[in-house]
């Protein structure tokens, strides 16, 4: 489980409602009109503009950035200079046989084992690499929507509570559920957008460039193996992708 995420999202939100019962009653923070304007007007926005298809798919990508632990690029690194040395001392049909939930890694294996072009695992890679910026730029796309049409559609509830407060101007006691339908929707999208759908998109897309690195890795990885077979310097040369301060985990 990605505990920043989680831990990020009920601080916000534990923050908030801190705030709200320490200044005053919970209850006046909720109206049910206002959330059927922002919850209601924003899912019916975003399904006029994505496929239902699209739409399911973003809500599971955005579930999986609460699930998993982020596997590091050190990590990838340390599994490709494993897979060369089981090739330089079993040899390369050896690796038909690696075990590995990586797809990628186990299509790789699989083409060095066959001694396929370098060319041939390039375009593989490519075509992976193209498939998942797809994807996830799909779930990216739908959530930074989500984080437009919440404050968009919590302006509009706040209209429609001055327009009904302004009509009732003359019953003092119409006023206050009308102003009330009028700023707690601005409130609810404005923090949907900001402690939500934003933030969720933001990670998606740091996962993406993340997923991609790792992906280069594993091409990097097979080429070497492939033009000389030496561990040493297929660690040497995928070092290069990890970061100073994480090279001390890559051996």
């Amino acid at each position: 489980m990605d505990i920043a995420t989680l831990f990020g999202i009920i601080a916000g939100f534990g923050l908030v409602i801190s705030a709200i019962f320490m200044g005053g009653n919970f209850a006046d923070f909720v109206n049910l009109p206002g959330l059927m304007i922002v919850f209601g007007g924003t899912g019916a926005a975003i399904l006029v503009t994505f496929p239902i298809e699209e739409v399911m798919q973003a809500i599971k990508g955005g579930m999986r950035v609460f699930g998993g632990h982020a596997v590091k690029a050190g990590d990838v690194v340390n599994t490709m200079v494993r897979v060369a040395e089981i090739s330089r001392r079993e040899g390369l049909t050896a690796l038909e046989n690696i075990k590995t939930e990586n797809a990628l890694l186990k299509k790789a294996c699989q083409l060095i084992a066959d001694n396929a072009d370098p060319d041939l695992i390039r375009d593989t890679v490519m075509i992976e690499i193209a498939t998942m910026r797809r994807r996830h730029n799909v779930s990216i796309a739908v959530f930074n929507r989500l984080g437009a049409f919440a404050p968009a559609f919590g302006m509009i509830g706040t209209l429609i509570g001055l327009v009904q407060m302004l009509a009732k101007l003359s019953d003092p006691s119409a006023i206050g559920p009308a102003m009330a339908v009028a700023i707690l929707t601005t409130f609810y999208g404005a923090l949907l957008a900001n402690l939500l759908f934003l933030p969720i998109a933001g990670k998606l897309k740091a996962r993406t460039l993340q997923e991609e690195v790792h992906l280069f890795i594993i091409f990097e990885g097979a080429k070497s193996i492939l033009e000389n077979n030496n561990p040493r310097l297929v660690h040497e040369k995928l070092s290069s992708f990890v970061s100073p301060q994480e090279r001390r985990s890559v051996r």
